[in-house]
């Protein structure tokens, strides 16, 4: 009986997980990539609803009739997927952690949708196999639709104590920016490269300056607009044959087939005669079929970088007006 319970535990959970493996596995095969595409809502949305519903169709009825089963349960899996694709090396900890919020919702909805159709017994077995199939049905079609690009913003301000001449000369020069100084806590998680410097080589319309981030990461940066101590525009280029493969992750490299960054914009907005709010936003291009979500992400992601040059830009400044 224990050696029965023990096949049933190990049925439950390796054949998700098996399934998640190998979808992954033929969705990431490069000659098929037309056709099925890792980046495609037909991989993201529809494989951990299935899992979920694997789990529950493999349950026995007790534990279904139980709704938090049918919600905490299901994660095993979908955990379990992590752990290997991170081991061999298939995907990288920054896809993970942004996926994750989405796999173990969708994996909770699959598991209610698989306990409903369970509980009314009536032919589970073709139910199942349609799920099993959706993908491989829906992911041609998704491609032959094609993804829509989308053009987003990203907005941050802060506050600085200082003079204009002082705060400006900390947007046109960032100097070296230690470790220590570095704040962009999301980027960190992440495992981003973070900013070390960026120094125009002058200051007006036609300047030029490399934003230079760790691990070889290089933002080639041009003026397009310029109104001293009030307003920087540049527009941003990124090469992906310039960024070490090692650096980020191929789903999410800038420059690359899914993302973008265009432009960023400074303002500087005097509050009163001693205080200034700097702003600063930019644009970033994403072409996926679920902008919707990776656009919540990537403004994220962009902010946490740009309130981090800010909190630099106004260190700087403040302790400069001390001096």
């Amino acid at each position: 009986m224990h050696k029965q319970k023990i096949l049933n535990i190990l049925k439950v959970i390796a054949i998700p997980t098996g399934y998640a493996i190998v979808l992954r596995l033929l969705f990431g095969i490069n000659t098929w990539r037309e056709l099925f595409s890792v980046m495609s809502m037909s991989f993201l949305f529809c494989l951990p609803t299935i899992v979920g519903a694997l789990v529950v169709y493999f349950s026995s009825e007790e534990k279904v009739k139980e709704t938090s089963y049918k919600v905490i349960a299901l994660w095993v899996p979908i955990f379990l997927f992590l752990f290997v694709t991170l081991g061999l090396a298939i995907e990288g900890w920054a896809c993970w952690l942004m996926v994750m919020p989405l796999f173990l919702v969708a994996a909770s909805v699959g598991g209610l949708i698989g306990g409903y159709f369970k509980m009314k017994k009536k032919d589970n077995n073709v139910y199942v196999s349609i799920l099993v199939l959706l993908p491989i049905f829906i992911a041609p079609i998704e491609a032959m639709i094609g993804a829509i690009p989308g053009t987003y913003e990203a907005y941050t301000y802060i506050d600085i104590k200082a003079p204009a001449d002082k705060i400006w000369h900390n947007v046109t020069r960032v100097r070296t920016i230690e470790a220590n100084q570095d704040k962009g806590w999301l980027t960190k998680t992440l495992g981003f490269p973070r900013p070390i410097k960026a120094e125009l080589n002058f200051e007006g319309v036609g300047a030029y300056r490399e934003a230079i981030f760790t691990n070889g990461l290089v933002f080639h940066e041009t003026v397009s607009d310029y109104i001293d101590k009030k307003k920087m525009t540049f527009s941003i280029k990124a090469y992906p044959h310039e960024i070490p493969s090692t650096t980020m992750d191929e789903h999410v490299v800038i420059g690359g087939e899914y993302f973008d960054v265009l432009n960023g914009t400074y303002e500087l907005e005097k509050l009163n005669s001693t205080t200034h709010r700097l702003h600063l936003y930019s644009h970033f291009k994403l072409n996926t079929t679920f902008n919707f979500y990776a656009s919540w992400w990537a403004r994220w992601i962009m902010k946490d970088i740009q309130n981090n040059i800010l909190q630099v830009a106004k260190l700087r400044a403040e302790q400069q007006v001390l001096q």
